[in-house]
């Protein structure tokens, strides 16, 4: 059980932790400390749902069927090294992330534009619904449910501490060199997960 809240907490993270509009967004929200707590629950809330929807469908699909199963293991592991292919890329050029400071904007108005960079944003349904709805498949009962609940809590702990930990983070992410250990770290939590995937196999 802690295991699987572990390996989903980290995946979760290692998913959710990289520079993109929806990111961007909140950090600048929280540098101007506009509607904060609203947008980074709707985030956090959004992806809790993805998750339980890939979890609770697409997990219970797959486990039914061996065959299915390592099919979707193998897919995932190697979705999950070429994530990490990317984010190695990303460290050999990395980029700070700017954040505009003009105009905070109506309550309304963030929410749109929230839900716009949650939702139109095919990435999402690719690492809620199916990447993690697949791994959590590896798992059985209580387990796979303690592997979503470890995703989501990934995605509460890094909206909520992007958005209050914004003025903090603004001088350290304007540092390209910090996006690049960043994406480093990110890197090697894909490929071990991907590694343990298909040992998971043997």
């Amino acid at each position: 059980m802690v295991s699987a809240f572990l390996s989903g907490f980290l995946l979760g993270g290692s998913l959710i932790v990289a520079i993109g509009a929806q990111n961007a967004f909140i950090l600048r929200q929280g540098l101007l400390r506009s509607h904060v707590f609203v947008l980074c629950l709707v985030c956090a809330l959004s992806d809790a749902v993805l998750i339980a929807a890939g979890v609770a469908g697409l997990g219970t699909l797959v486990a039914a069927s061996p065959r299915l199963l390592a099919v979707v293991t193998v897919g995932g592991a190697l979705f999950l090294f070429a994530y990490a292919l990317f984010a190695l890329r990303r460290a050999l050029r990395p980029q700070a992330l700017t954040a505009a400071l003009s105009g905070q904007g109506s309550l309304k108005a963030a929410l749109a534009a929230c839900l716009a960079f949650t939702f139109l944003n095919p990435h999402v349904y690719l690492d809620t619904v199916l990447l993690v709805g697949s791994i959590s498949a590896t798992h059985e009962g209580a387990a796979r449910t303690a592997f979503g609940a470890g995703a989501a809590t990934a995605s509460f702990v890094w909206f909520f501490g992007l958005g209050y930990g914004a003025r903090l983070l603004q001088p350290l992410f304007a540092r390209p060199s910090a996006w690049r250990v960043l994406d480093l770290l990110i890197a090697a939590v894909m490929a071990a997960i991907a590694i343990s995937l298909l040992r998971g196999l043997t």
